[in-house]
């Protein structure tokens, strides 16, 4: 039995939840389980999902009218044509746009019938030919000077008369050759001196950004090593310069979220940034009681304006964020224009905050001169941490920018008046980090799941192991901020459900996942320290030569005897009492002469070796 509820807010993300009775199938209970995400599915049907929606989204941009075949087929055509992908039909795009609107503009409306399927799958003179060679050679990569290019031009020239009778050719002088050159067509000139990039740059139309008329509708988001080397806070040694994911309101000009951490920019940093400036900020009084403010960005976000690193061409990062009603922006190549705040935004930390800090470091070389950042680091990573929030908190968002134009605290509360935005209750949260968690497919095997070097399993993930085949892998998604639980997409179910991580010292409770790869790296560096390698390979080698010498001498022996058989020998050996805390052998030992008068009846034989089996059976183990 079963029975249906809706979602809050998630209701145009996410299908409705199914709750099973105790009694259901696998004895799968509602406790702890989510309904699939588009994740769940084949890569084949997410790949036909994103198609539909790139259809719509680039046809509802142009069409005029309404979504009929005299409207529609032009631009299909050219849409196949810009997108590189299959054109759908008329009559069938028509068709995915009636189900996209009616669901709310939900990416689960545009699953396939078949998703739940499984298994398929100027004039010049005479000179003009001297000319043109020289500003061949001006017009090139290595940027020659004109001075070099006019030597060349008059070389060649004095090379060409010596082959001439009469009409000797006479070099124009340097200004006229130099009056020349400065009047070729400049944008041809820096496109083959400097590229293309930077002649669009020097000539093209400056376009400026769309704003933002309201809190959260573009928020603009980007990483930045910064210049500051930080110390652990256990082993006071410095630890190298934090990488900065920082996401900044458009509107507003707040700081919305960030994540601060040492690893390269990553899905992982970029999906924790995103969750710390969707959730709710009360964490902030309770570790960091200095702070005078609250932190009052929270929130959906309807754009992530982002640049065309790699993690953010992630399909995973983009499908999530879809899935949680966040448009991803991407902005063109080399146009930083449209995505000022943030570039600003690091800047502004460095001249404000960072500058005073010991351990600064110099991007320039040449500036640093004698100064030594890893030498002259006093600072803590916790310690810039609290620092950090307390700067953004109090003072960033209630000072004025440079221009006296607005206060990022003013400005967003004048835009929450308007439209405030769209605040996830409590019981999505945790939805919300099942969508935007670490995604991973492993083995569902006996144990469980292995992942991130732990194992999880659970009664209920076992009772759903009883019924799939051995070693089948299942979607799993980490949530980055606490390890001690994975939730396992279950297709039978097609839901996911919550698995505890099997740690019965408590380990991963209240464990981020940073903080446990932190952790298993200084095990392995301290395990690395404590090996005797040399000892380990002198162990090894005499035991290779152990077993050399063993074998030599007992081809020796088999060399100088007859071939004899083995039959019984394991059990002679048993009887002999040959093992590892003795030095016993299958050779018996001579018994001493009894002075006992030879019995009148004939003494009973031992048995042979085929009936010595049957003879030691009997004999009741101790």
């Amino acid at each position: 039995m079963s029975h249906e509820k809706e979602v809050g807010v998630f209701g145009d993300e996410f299908q409705t939840v199914i709750e099973f009775d105790k009694h259901s199938e696998g004895s799968l209970t509602t406790h702890g389980t989510v309904n699939r995400d588009l994740a769940s599915y084949s890569t084949e049907i997410q790949s036909e999902v994103m198609r539909r929606y790139r259809f719509i989204e680039w046809i509802l941009k142009r069409v005029k009218g309404g979504w009929t075949e005299k409207n529609l087929n032009s631009l299909i055509r050219q849409a196949a044509i810009e997108l590189k992908l299959e054109p759908p039909s008329c009559r069938t795009l028509a068709r995915w746009w009636k189900s996209y609107s009616e669901e709310n503009c939900s990416l689960m409306s545009l699953l396939p019938n078949n998703s739940n399927k499984g298994n398929r799958k100027q004039k010049v003179a005479n000179d003009s030919v001297f000319f043109e060679r020289a500003i061949e050679r001006y017009l090139v990569p290595e940027r020659p000077s004109i001075a070099a290019v006019y030597e060349y031009y008059s070389d060649l020239i004095r090379i060409e008369n010596q082959s001439l009778v009469d009409g000797q050719i006479q070099p124009i002088s340097y200004k006229g050759f130099y009056n020349r050159v400065k009047k070729l067509p400049a944008y041809e000139v820096v496109l083959a001196r400097h590229g293309k990039y930077q002649a669009d740059m020097a000539f093209d139309k400056i376009d400026v950004h769309t704003p933002a008329t309201r809190v959260l509708e573009k928020v603009e988001i980007d990483h930045t090593p910064l210049d500051l080397i930080l110390l652990d806070d256990e082993l006071d040694i410095p630890i190298g310069r934090p990488y900065l994911t920082i996401l900044i309101d458009q509107f507003s000009k707040s700081i919305v979220g960030f994540h601060l951490g040492f690893e390269d920019p990553s899905y992982y940093s970029v999906m924790k940034a995103i969750l710390n400036a969707i959730k709710p900020k009360d964490y902030v009084s309770e570790r960091f009681p200095s702070i005078e403010h609250e932190w009052y960005c929270q929130g959906k976000m309807e754009s992530l304006v982002v640049d065309n690193g790699r993690e953010f061409w992630s399909g995973s990062l983009e499908q999530a964020c879809l899935e949680v009603g966040i448009h991803v922006q991407f902005n063109p190549v080399r146009k930083p224009w449209l995505k000022p705040l943030v570039e600003r935004i690091f800047r502004t930390i460095g001249s404000r905050l960072i500058v005073t800090i010991p351990g600064k470091t110099f991007s320039n070389l040449l500036q640093r001169e004698g100064y030594d950042p890893r030498k002259d680091a006093v600072m803590h990573f916790s310690t810039f941490n609290e620092l950090f929030h307390k700067w953004i908190i109090d003072e960033y968002h209630y000072d004025s920018d440079s221009r006296k134009r607005s206060i990022p605290f003013l400005k967003w509360q004048e835009g929450v008046s308007v439209m405030p935005p769209i605040r996830y209750e409590q019981d999505d949260l945790e939805k919300l980090s099942v969508v935007l968690g670490v995604m991973a497919k492993r083995k569902h095997r006996r144990g469980g799941v292995h992942l991130h070097g732990l194992r999880y399993d659970s009664h209920e993930l076992a009772d759903y192991r009883r019924m799939n085949p051995h070693d089948t892998k299942v979607l799993t998604k980490t949530n980055p901020d606490d390890i001690s639980s994975v939730y396992v997409y279950l297709d039978r179910h097609q839901r996911y459900l919550k698995v505890p991580c099997i740690d019965p010292i408590g380990y991963t409770r209240q464990l981020s996942l940073t903080q446990h790869r932190i952790n298993q790296r200084l095990h392995r560096d301290y395990i690395n320290q404590q090996v005797d390698l040399e000892g380990l390979a002198r162990v090894r080698m005499y035991i290779h030569e152990r077993i050399e010498r063993e074998a030599e001498d007992l081809n020796r022996l088999h060399r100088s005897r007859p071939k004899r058989t083995t039959g019984g020998m394991s059990r002679l050996a048993k009887h002999n009492g040959v093992m590892s805390d003795s030095d016993a052998s299958c050779v018996p030992e001579e018994l001493p002469a009894l002075n006992v008068k030879e019995p009148k009846k004939p003494q009973k034989a031992l048995p042979d070796s085929d009936e010595w089996d049957n003879f030691i059976s009997k004999l009741d183990p101790y």
